[in-house]
This record gives C-alpha cells, structure tokens and sequence, in this order.
C-alpha cells in the first residue's frame, strides 16, 4: 500500500513545489518507489524534472476529469526510482468542472487506490496554490499533508485557512488524515524569523517537523536544470535538509504503523 503525501498551502511562493520534488527525490534516493502527481495548472513541477508540460498526452487532468487510470498516466523522470505524472493547462478546467460530478472530491482517491497494490512506496502529490475542488481531492486521498510555510506573517496566518480545510477534509471524507507543517525558506539572520519560528513551535508543537529549510539559492536553480537538489547540487545544505527531512518522515511513518518499512 502507497503512503500518500500532500504538500499544500493556498499561499505561493512558499516551496511548495520544491518541496514535493526535492522530499521525492531524497526518498527515490534512499532507496523508495515515489510517483509524483502535479495537480497545478502552471505545471511547475513537470518543468521541474525537465518535461515539457504541453508534450504528454495524458496528463492528471484526465485523472480527475475522465476517469483515467493513474498507471496509464505516469512518465519516467532521468531520476532513478522517481515516476511522474504530470501536469499541464487542462488542469485548469479541473477546478470549474470537477464540481459537476457526483463524488468529486474522491476521484483521486479512487484513482490511486484502484491500482493498490502498487510498486510505489510513496505518493507525493503537489497541489495548487488554492483551497478548491483540486487541493480537496489530494487531501482526501493523503496520509498526511504537508504544509511548506515561511517564518513571515502573511505565511503563517495563511495556515487559519489550511487548519479549517483539515477539519473538514477529516470530518467528510478522511478522518485519519495527519498534518505536519515545515517551515520553509529560513534565514537564521532575521530576527523577524526566528521570532515567527518560536511563535509557530509553540503553536503547532509536535504538528511541526523538527526538520527545518534554509534559503539556499541552489535550490531555486536546480528546477532550471530539471533536476532535484540531490541531483544537481548533492553536497548542499538544502540537499542535506530535504534527506534530513525524508528521514524524519520515514520515521514517522514507521512509528505510525502505517508502511512502508524497508
């Protein structure tokens, strides 16, 4: 059974792209299985791993909209043991559309475990930058979410409106699903961060991961090169933070119970 990941924030420009690339790539690297799924229209994380968001023929739009089976939809990345499927401009119609059918917010749950059991150990599931019928439908096929957050305030009161879609993604649809919140895009220098650091810490307490990322200007190059940070610059400290960071999660999966265990 895949363990299944969200990363989600309705606010942008908080790595959330980053993340799902760079936490799938240092999981592949340990060893794992991982599917990427781009379910944003702008389709930076196809870019990301050097596709070309217009040139697959099937993309997760057709997931959500018709019914595709995922395993029809996936493509092979350079990177060894990371898989995706990707994303492209029919992504948009997937937010007006997809309310017209019945059980909408389930689609993607029921693409994903209609193929169980599956060679992949992980599912990482990048998400839009908005609340919508699309982010429903990554939460309500997750484990867990993963909400990236930079220590600035518009970042971390946006996570009002991320603790209510939680509430009622567990109330409706998935009553199991955990949370953990990473905090993004750190610069130790800035009072104003650290500050917004311990607010946080104390807020979430353990809803926190203990792994933390810094600014690192190699980790907004390595998209360019459509390649992970592991990949494009393996020695950094953004690549060592985001294998600290599957560690971790790895961990915590185990401790849950919840697969996988190799």
């Amino acid at each position: 059974m895949s363990y299944v990941i969200a990363i989600s924030n309705e606010k942008g420009g908080v790595a959330k792209t980053t993340t799902s690339l760079s936490l799938g790539a240092a999981l592949a690297e340990k060893g794992y299985q991982v599917l990427l799924i781009d379910l944003d229209a702008q389709a930076n994380l196809t870019l990301a791993l050097g596709l070309e968001p217009g040139g697959a023929a099937l993309t997760s739009s057709d997931v959500l909209l018709e019914n595709v089976p995922i395993e029809n939809v996936w493509q092979k990345s350079e990177i060894a043991g990371l898989e995706i499927v990707p994303s492209g401009k029919k992504m948009e119609r997937a937010e007006q559309l997809l309310p017209i059918h019945l059980s909408y917010g389930t689609r993607l749950a029921d693409s994903i475990f209609a193929s169980q059991p599956t060679k992949y150990d992980f599912v990482v599931i990048d998400c839009p930058p908005a609340l919508g019928a699309v982010t429903l439908n990554a939460l309500n096929a997750a484990n867990l979410l993963i909400i990236p957050t930079q220590a600035e305030y518009f970042s971390a009161y946006a996570l009002r409106n991320m603790m209510a879609l939680v509430r009622k993604v567990r109330n409706e649809n998935n009553p199991p699903l955990a949370y953990r919140i990473l905090i993004t895009m750190l610069d130790r220098r800035n009072r104003s961060h650290r500050t917004i650091q311990s607010q946080l810490e104390n807020t979430f307490g353990d809803g926190l991961f203990k792994s933390i990322v810094e600014i690192d200007t190699k980790l907004r190059e390595s998209p360019i090169l459509g390649l992970p940070i592991t990949q494009y610059k393996s020695n950094t400290r953004g690549a060592e933070q985001y294998r600290t960071l599957a560690q971790e999660l790895i961990e915590y999966v185990k401790e849950t119970n919840q697969q996988p265990s190799r």
